[in-house]
C-alpha cells in the first residue's frame, strides 16, 4: 500500500482509456478514484483491474438513500476490496452510524468518509436549497454529525481543512477535491487550492485530475507534484 497522499481521478468515459492511464502510472506514487461515469459504464470490473495493477482504489459513488440501503451499498463496495468508499453526510447521524458499524461487524478494513458540501458549491447555491448557513458554517456542521458518527473523515475543500482539523484532530482524514496548479484551468470548481497549499493547510490526501490525467507524461507530473509536497 502506497503511502502517498495523492489520489488520482480516473475520469475516462471507457474501460480502454481508463486502463491506460493506469498503466502509465506508477502505483507507488499515487491511488486512483473511480468516480460515477466509470463505475456506470464499467462497473467492478474496472476496480478489479486497477487492484490487478497494485492500486488502492477510492469508489467515489457518494452513496445517498435510506439507512438499510446505503449500508448495504458501502458494504458491496467493500467487498470489492476497495481502499475508501463514500456517502453524503446528509443522509444523517443514524444511517452514517449504521454503515460504520456493519464495516465493523464484517471485519472490513475499507475507510468510509462523508461528503460535505460539494467544491462547485457557494453560498448561493446552499440558500436556493432553503440552507441558510454559509458554505464553510455548513461543512463544518456535517463534518460533525460525521465525526459523531465515527466515520473516518469527510470529502472537503482544502479551504476548509485547517478548520476541520483543530476541530476534529489529526486522525480525522480530509480527502481534498477541487486541487488544481497555479497555471491550471479552475473548470468547474468553485473552491480550489495548489497542492501544497491544500497540504499545507492540512488536508491528508488531495484528489486531482485533469492536472495528471490530460498531461503528456501522467507520471512526470505526478512526481512533479509530489515533489512540490516534499
Amino acid at each position: 500500500m502506497t503511502t502517498s497522499p495523492i489520489i488520482v481521478a480516473v475520469d475516462k468515459h471507457n474501460l480502454n482509456d481508463a486502463l491506460a492511464l493506469a498503466d502509465s502510472l506508477d502505483p507507488s506514487l499515487c491511488r486512483l478514484k473511480v468516480g460515477k461515469e466509470l463505475f456506470t459504464v464499467c462497473g467492478s470490473e474496472v476496480v478489479k483491474a486497477f487492484h490487478q495493477r497494485g492500486f488502492d482504489v477510492f469508489l467515489d459513488l457518494k452513496f445517498h438513500d435510506i439507512p438499510n440501503t446505503t449500508a448495504q451499498a458501502v458494504l458491496a463496495a467493500a467487498d470489492m476490496g476497495v481502499w475508501l468508499t463514500n456517502i453524503h453526510a446528509s443522509v444523517g447521524v443514524d444511517a452514517m452510524k449504521l454503515c460504520k458499524s456493519r464495516l465493523q461487524a464484517g471485519g472490513y478494513q475499507t475507510m468510509l468518509i462523508a461528503v460535505t458540501v460539494l467544491t462547485s458549491m457557494r453560498d448561493a447555491d446552499l440558500a436556493q436549497l432553503g440552507i441558510a448557513r454559509s458554505v464553510s458554517e455548513q461543512v463544518v456542521h456535517l463534518a460533525g454529525l460525521t465525526h459523531e458518527a465515527g466515520l473516518d473523515g469527510v470529502v472537503c475543500s482544502a479551504q476548509e481543512a485547517s478548520l476541520l482539523k483543530q476541530k476534529f484532530g489529526k486522525q480525522f482524514q480530509l480527502i481534498t477535491p477541487g486541487i488544481r496548479l497555479a497555471d491550471d484551468d479552475k473548470g468547474d470548481q468553485a473552491r480550489i487550492c495548489t497542492p501544497p497549499e491544500a497540504k499545507q493547510l492540512g488536508a491528508d490526501f488531495l484528489v486531482i485530475g485533469r492536472s495528471i490525467t490530460t498531461a503528456n507524461n501522467p507520471n512526470e507530473k505526478l512526481r512533479l507534484i509530489l515533489s512540490q509536497l516534499n
